[in-house]
């Protein structure tokens, strides 16, 4: 066996170089082949997504409340209702003629008061904010009232107001369920007058009249249920001036004397109204 050369010395050494090329080669074809597998794989998991997202079922948005508006009162239709109160009516007497020949003298003033129930029945129509109405109203009242005659003293004349009505027209303006009106109209009384002897307090002339006249006034009424509005309401009658011939109760019919009265009220009131709508 012969010694080992230079040359094979350089031999062995370039073998050795070229195993360790080929094993980094064969190192770099494992990594190159990982980056390879690692991207295709993150390609086709990105490719998947959107395939998987498409079979998912659609998302479910939830629907904001629809806005519920605020209930609108409505005034058109018949209504029907009650009301009370309290009202003074102003009388002035003024003699014209007696059976004694007595010349034309004031006789003096005073206030008949008192108070007074009724009920009302009426429809309304409504335009926009604007509602028309008509109305009818019949009231009990017992507002009563006297003074001491000017001409007859100690003799008293007194001035009764047993009942009322009023035939009117309306016109209002409507804030949602609440009403502000006017009204006008036709207004009668019934009404009774009584002279009186200052010394025993017996009757000694009376009469009953039937009385027309006019009325304005205004109200305001208010819904606070379903078909029901309450509310309150002033007017004013002017119910001029008449002739009153006034006899002696018993039965006589005998002429006793003729006064110009004169009289006009004020009323407030107090409404309840059920609504037929």
């Amino acid at each position: 066996m012969s010694a080992p050369t230079a040359s094979d010395g350089v031999v062995a050494r370039d073998r050795t170089r070229l195993l360790s090329w080929d094993h980094m080669q064969n190192i770099g074809m494992s990594h190159m082949r990982n980056i390879y597998f690692g991207v295709m794989s993150a390609a086709a998991l990105s490719l998947s997504v959107p395939a998987n997202a498409a079979d998912l079922p659609a998302r479910a948005y939830s629907k904001a409340p629809a806005m519920v508006p605020s209930p609108v009162y409505d005034w058109s239709g018949f209504y029907i209702g009650v009301n009370g109160g309290g009202g003074s009516a102003r009388h002035c007497w003024d003699l014209v003629t007696d059976a004694f020949g007595d010349s034309p003298t004031p006789e003096g003033c005073h206030d008949a008061t008192g108070g007074t129930v009724g009920g009302q029945i009426g429809y309304r129509w409504q335009s926009a904010n604007w509602v028309f109405g008509v109305e009818g109203q019949g009231n009990w009242a017992n507002f009563k009232g006297n003074n001491v005659s000017l001409l007859f003293a100690p003799d008293f004349n007194q001035s009764r107001v047993d009942a009322f009505g009023l035939i009117t027209g309306q016109v209002g303006y409507t804030l949602n369920n609440v009403l502000l009106y006017v009204k006008g109209g036709a207004a009668v009384t019934g009404d009774k007058y009584d002279h009186f002897s200052g010394i025993d307090g017996s009757t000694i002339v009376s009469a009953n009249e039937t009385r027309w006249g006019g009325t304005i006034g205004a109200g305001a009424e208010v819904g606070f249920a379903p078909n029901w509005s309450v509310g309150v309401e002033y007017d004013h009658l002017f119910m001029g001036s008449r002739d009153v011939n006034l006899l002696d109760p018993t039965g006589a019919g005998a002429f006793a004397k003729t006064d110009t009265i004169r009289q006009d009220a004020d009323l407030g009131l107090v409404r309840l109204n059920y609504h037929i709508n």
